[in-house]
C-alpha cells in the first residue's frame, strides 16, 4: 500500500483534525504542511477550501464507520469459539463417564468369567496335546504306511511306484526339519536310509548292468562298432528308465549322504552334490584313478602329477561324446536344468582336486618339485577351461593352490626363483649388450638382454597368477612384482654408480635403455584391463594386500588417474633423469674443452666478407664441430630413439647458452668477426642437428638472435639502438607515441627471446660503427 502523497496526507490531517490537538504532536506543522500543498501561494485557490473540508469530512466518517464495524465482530467471533468450546466440554464429559460405566461393567464380567476362563484353559491344553499326539502318530502311521508300500512294490516289481514312495519320505522328512521331535526325525530319517539303500543297490546293479553293455567307461578313444551294440533300442529304453528313477531319488540321496559329503574330501571345494545317475557312472573311473595313483604303484609318483591330470583330461576327452548324445537327452526329458558333460567334468575334477591337495601339503619343503606342481596345475587349469570348456562359476583345480600355506609357499618360492634369475642375468656375459642390436626395425628401444629378460620374467608372473580366482590372491603378486621391480631399479642405481666414472662408455648407456624401457613397459601396464581391474580390486580391497593407502592415494587409484605403478614410474623417472643428466655434463665438458680456441678467437681482426673468396668454417671451431659431430653419431647409437631424442635436445640448450655466453658475450666483433661466426654457426652448427629435426635453429634461440644484432647493416643497428635507448631513458613508451615500442622493434628484425637490455649489450659489441 501507499505510505506518501496527497491521499495519505490528507488522511492524517483528517485523523490529526479529529483528535485533541495537545494528544497529536505535529499537528499544526501536518495541517500548513497539507494547505501549502492543495492551495498553495494563489490567493484565489482559497474557493477550494470548502471542497475539501467537505472530503476530509467523508474520509473521516468512513474511517469511523470501519473502526466500529471491526470492534462489533470481534466480541461475536469470540462468543462463538467459547459457545463450541463449551460443547465439546459438555460432550466429553458424557463421553468420559459412559466410558467409565463400560469399564465396571467389564471389570464384573471379567471377574465373574474368571473361572471358566481357567476352567477351558485346562482343557484346551488337553486338546492341544491330544492333537500332538494323534499327528505324532499320523506321521508314524505315515511312514509305516510308506514302508509297507515300498516293500509291496519291490515285492512285486514296481519300482517305479517305490522309488515316488521313497521320494514322499524325503518330502516328509523335510517338512520335519524344524520340528523339535528328534527321535521322530531321527527314526524317519534312519527309515528313509534303509529303503532308499535298497532301492540305490538295486538301480545301481541293473543301472550298471546296461552301461556295461553300451561299454561304459571309455578309458581309450571310443570307436564306432563299441559304441553301437547289437540291441541298442532296448539297451536305450533302458537307460531312460534307469537314469530318471535315479534322478527322482536325488532328494533323499541328497539327505541320507549330507553328513559326511564335507568332511570325506578335505581337497575338494564345497559345491552341490553330483546327480545321482553321475555318481554311479563315476564309480569304475573312481576304482581305477585310485587303484593307478594312490598306494604303492609306480605311477603314483609325486615327480609326475603330470600323469594323473593328463588321464583325467583324457577321461574326459573320451566319455563328453556319451554323456552328450546318450544322458543329456534323458535329463532334459525329466525336466531337471543339469550339464551331464559338465557333471562328469565335476566329478573327475574332485579326483584331481583331492589327490593335488595331498601332493601339496608333501611338497612343501621341497622347491623344485613345488615348481614343477604349480605348472602342471596351471597348465590343467588353462585345458580345463579352453579344451573342455568347463563354466567359470565352478571352482577348477586352482583353489588348492590357494590354500594359505600352500599359496604362501607359491609367493616364496616366486620371490626366490626370480632373485636367483635376476642375479644370473645381471652377471651374464651379454647382459648390457641387445639381442636385437643387429635388426634395426626390432631394436627400437635397444633394451639390453638383462632387461629384456627381466620384464620377460615379471610377464610370465603375470600369466602364472592372472587365472587365479581370488583378487586378494592377484594382489598378492603383484605387489611380488612391485618388488622386484623396485629391487631390479635399486641394482641397476648401483651398477650405475660404478658406471658414472665413464658416462660415455656403452655399458652405461645400457643402464639408460635399461631403466627407460623397464618404465615404458610399465607405462603401457598402466593401461592395460587386467592391471586396471586390480586397481580398483585393490582400492575395494583397502590396505589387506597392499599395505596403507591415503586419502589422496585411494582417491587417485579409484579415478584411474593413478595406477599401482605409479610409485616406480616417478622412481625410474628419477634415475633416467640423473644419468641423462651426469651423460650431458660428460658431453659439455668435452665440448666446451675443445671450444676454448674458438671462444678466443680473433673476432676483432676478422677480415670482411667482401674481401674473402669464399667462407670457410673457422679453423678453431674444428675440434669442437668433430667433437659434437662423433658424440652425437655415438650416442645415436647406444641410446634408444627417445632417450637421443631427450638427450640431442638438452644438449642443444646447454650448447646454445655456452656459445651465447662464453663466446658471443666474451668477444667483441668487428664486420667480419660477426660474419664469420654468422657463418659458423648457420652453415656448420645447426646443420649437425639437422640430422635430427627440420628447424634445428630453434633448439639455438639465443645465438641465431645474438647473429641476427650482430650482422644488422650499420642503418639499422644504429636505429634499433636509439629506440632501445629512448625505451631505456623513458620506460615505458607510451602507446600512442612517434616512437616504436622496443619490442616491436626486435621482432621486425626476428628477435623474440632476447631482452631489449641484452640487444643493447649485443650492439655494444660490435665494433664497426660510423666514426669508429
Amino acid at each position: 500500500p501507499r505510505t506518501s502523497g496527497p491521499e495519505h496526507q490528507r488522511r492524517e490531517a483528517v485523523a490529526d483534525m479529529a483528535a485533541p490537538a495537545a494528544e497529536v504532536p505535529g499537528v499544526r506543522e501536518r495541517v500548513l504542511r497539507l494547505l501549502e500543498e492543495e492551495l498553495g501561494g494563489d490567493v484565489r485557490s482559497l474557493k477550494k477550501v470548502g471542497a475539501m473540508l467537505d472530503q476530509l469530512a467523508a474520509e473521516n466518517r468512513v474511517v469511523e464507520e470501519q473502526v466500529l464495524s471491526a470492534s462489533s465482530s470481534v466480541p461475536l467471533r469470540v462468543a462463538a469459539a467459547l459457545s463450541a468450546a463449551e460443547a465439546s466440554r459438555a460432550e466429553l464429559q458424557g463421553l468420559l463417564q459412559k466410558e467409565a460405566a463400560l469399564s465396571a461393567r467389564l471389570q464384573r464380567h471379567l471377574h465373574g468369567a474368571r473361572a471358566w476362563t481357567e476352567s477351558l484353559g485346562g482343557t484346551f491344553g488337553q486338546l492341544d496335546a491330544i492333537e500332538r499326539h494323534m499327528k505324532y502318530l499320523q506321521c508314524l502311521g505315515r511312514v509305516e504306511e510308506l514302508s509297507d508300500g515300498i516293500q509291496q512294490c519291490l515285492m512285486t516289481g514296481s519300482m517305479w511306484e517305490a522309488v515316488r514312495a521313497v521320494a514322499a519320505m524325503a518330502s516328509l522328512d523335510v517338512s520335519l526339519q524344524e520340528s523339535g521331535c528328534s527321535h521322530l526325525r531321527g527314526f524317519l530319517r534312519e527309515t528313509l536310509r534303509f529303503w532308499h539303500r535298497i532301492l540305490k543297490d538295486r538301480l545301481d546293479s541293473d543301472f550298471g548292468e546296461v552301461l556295461t553293455q553300451l561299454h561304459w567307461p571309455f578309458t581309450s578313444p571310443p570307436t564306432p562298432s563299441l559304441t553301437a551294440p547289437a540291441n541298442g533300442q532296448e539297451l536305450g529304453t533302458q537307460l531312460e528308465v534307469l537314469v530318471s528313477q535315479l534322478v527322482a531319488l536325488q532328494s533323499s540321496d541328497d539327505l541320507t549322504a549330507e553328513k559326511e559329503a564335507a568332511s570325506s574330501r578335505p581337497g575338494v571345494a564345497h559345491s552341490s552334490p553330483l546327480s545321482l545317475p553321475i555318481q554311479i557312472m563315476l564309480l569304475p573311473l573312481n576304482k581305477r584313478f585310485r587303484y593307478h595313483f594312490s598306494g604303492n604303484r609306480q605311477t603314483n609318483s609325486l615327480n609326475k602329477p603330470e600323469w594323473y591330470l593328463t588321464q583325467v583330461l583324457m577321461w574326459m576327452g573320451y566319455n563328453s561324446g556319451f554323456m552328450d548324445e546318450k544322458i543329456q537327452p534323458i535329463l532334459d526329458h525329466t525336466g531337471i536344468d543339469i550339464n551331464a558333460k559338465v557333471e562328469l567334468c565335476r566329478g573327475l575334477l574332485s579326483l584331481a582336486q583331492e589327490k593335488l591337495a595331498s601332493d601339496a601339503a608333501r611338497l612343501l619343503y621341497d622347491d623344485a618339485l613345488f615348481c614343477h606342481l604349480v605348472d602342471e596345475v596351471l597348465q590343467f587349469e588353462k585345458e580345463l577351461r579352453t579344451t573342455h570348456a568347463y563354466p567359470s562359476s565352478l571352482p577348477g583345480a586352482l583353489h588348492v593352490l590357494l590354500d594359505e600355506s600352500v599359496f604362501q609357499k607359491w609367493l616364496s618360492v616366486e620371490r626366490k626363483m626370480a632373485v636367483e634369475k635376476v642375479d644370473a642375468m645381471l652377471s651374464a656375459e651379454g647382459a648390457w649388450s641387445s639381442q636385437y642390436k643387429d635388426v634395426s626395425d626390432v631394436d627400437e628401444l635397444k633394451a639390453p638382454d638383462c632387461a629384456e629378460t627381466f620384464m620377460t620374467l615379471l610377464l610370465v608372473i603375470t600369466d602364472r597368477y592372472r587365472s587365479l580366482p581370488s583378487p586378494q590372491a592377484q594382489l598378492s603378486f603383484l605387489a611380488l612384482q612391485r618388488e622386484l621391480v623396485d629391487d631390479f631399479r635399486i641394482r641397476l642405481t648401483q651398477v650405475m654408480k660404478e658406471e658414472s666414472r665413464n658416462p660415455l662408455g656403452g655399458r652405461y648407456c645400457a643402464i639408460l635403455n635399461a631403466a627407460n624401457y623397464i618404465s615404458t613397459v610399465l607405462s603401457d601396464w598402466s593401461d592395460n584391463v587386467f592391471f586396471l581391474q586390480l586397481q580398483q580390486a585393490a582400492v575395494a580391497l583397502g590396505d589387506e594386500v597392499m599395505g596403507p593407502l591415503g586419502a589422496t592415494e585411494a582417491g587417485r587409484l579409484a579415478s584411474l588417474e593413478g595406477s599401482l605403478f605409479e610409485g616406480l614410474l616417478g622412481l625410474l623417472e628419477r634415475l633416467r633423469g640423473d644419468m641423462l643428466g651426469r651423460l650431458l655434463d660428460a658431453v659439455m665438458r668435452d665440448v666446451q674443452e675443445k671450444a676454448q680456441p674458438y671462444s678466443r678467437d680473433r673476432w676483432l681482426s676478422l677480415p670482411a666478407q667482401g674481401d674473402q673468396a669464399a667462407m670457410s668454417l673457422s679453423s678453431s671451431a674444428c675440434p669442437m664441430m668433430l667433437c659434437l659431430r662423433d658424440h652425437l653419431l655415438q650416442l645415436q647409437q647406444r641410446l634408444c630413439l627417445p632417450l637421443f631424442q631427450m638427450f640431442w635436445q638438452g644438449l642443444a640448450e646447454k650448447l646454445d647458452l655456452f656459445i651465447y655466453q662464453e663466446v658471443i658475450l666474451y668477444n667483441h666483433f668487428n664486420e667480419g668477426g660477426a660474419a664469420q661466426l654468422h657463418f659458423d654457426m648457420t652453415r656448420n652448427l645447426f646443420p649437425l642437428f639437422g640430422h635430427y629435426c627440420k628447424r634445428p635453429e630453434n633448439f639455438f634461440k639465443h645465438v641465431k638472435e645474438a647473429c641476427i644484432i650482430l650482422t644488422l647493416n650499420v642503418g639499422s643497428a644504429l636505429l634499433l639502438r636509439d629506440v632501445l635507448r629512448e625505451a631505456e631513458e623513458h620506460d615505458p613508451v607510451t602507446p600512442g607515441g612517434q616512437q616504436p615500442s622496443p619490442q616491436s622493434a626486435l621482432n621486425e628484425q626476428g628477435v623474440y627471446q632476447l631482452a631489449p637490455s641484452d640487444v643493447l649489450i649485443l650492439l655494444g659489441l660490435r665494433a664497426s660503427w660510423p666514426g669508429q
